[in-house]
């Protein structure tokens, strides 16, 4: 399984944790920066790595920042992905299984071994296939702003 991954300033020190932790669990891991803790603009590498999962060229994204916020919210800007800003292994679960989330959004000041909990599980979940699920993403993947009827 291939995994990009970024992060913004913030978010640098659990990135370099977390690339280290898949790498050894036998994971090819992307890194598409930052590669510092000089300030930096999170959008940037939000749409570097939602564009990047987006195209298929690896299976899933992990992104960092102060909160995972920001960078949630730029990921989901590019079409084709699914971020979720995740806190426990509940809600990295759920996202899977009912959301198919393709990114993970993750606070960069969590203590590794949660973020490492949450990591394990999201990229351990298989989407459940669910009807429901599926129509309700579909509706998500059709919208066009100021053209859907509720």
């Amino acid at each position: 399984m291939k995994i990009a991954i970024a992060s913004d300033h913030k978010g640098y020190h659990l990135k370099t944790t977390l690339i280290t932790y898949l790498k050894k669990k036998g994971y090819e891991v992307l890194d598409l920066g930052t590669d510092s803790v000089i300030s930096t603009d999170y959008p940037k590498y939000a749409f570097i790595l939602g564009e990047t999962v987006a195209s298929g060229n690896v299976d899933f994204g992990i992104i960092t920042c102060g909160t995972g916020i920001g960078v949630s919210i730029a990921c989901n800007k590019v079409k084709g992905i699914r971020c979720s800003k995740v806190d426990n292994i509940k809600e990295a679960k759920l996202t899977r299984m009912d959301n198919n989330a393709n990114v993970l959004a993750l606070n960069g000041s969590m203590f590794s071994y949660k973020a490492k909990d949450i990591v394990d599980v999201f990229l351990n979940t298989a989407f459940s296939n669910s009807e429901r699920h599926i129509k309700r993403l579909k509706m998500i993947a059709d919208y066009e702003e100021g053209h859907y009827e509720c």
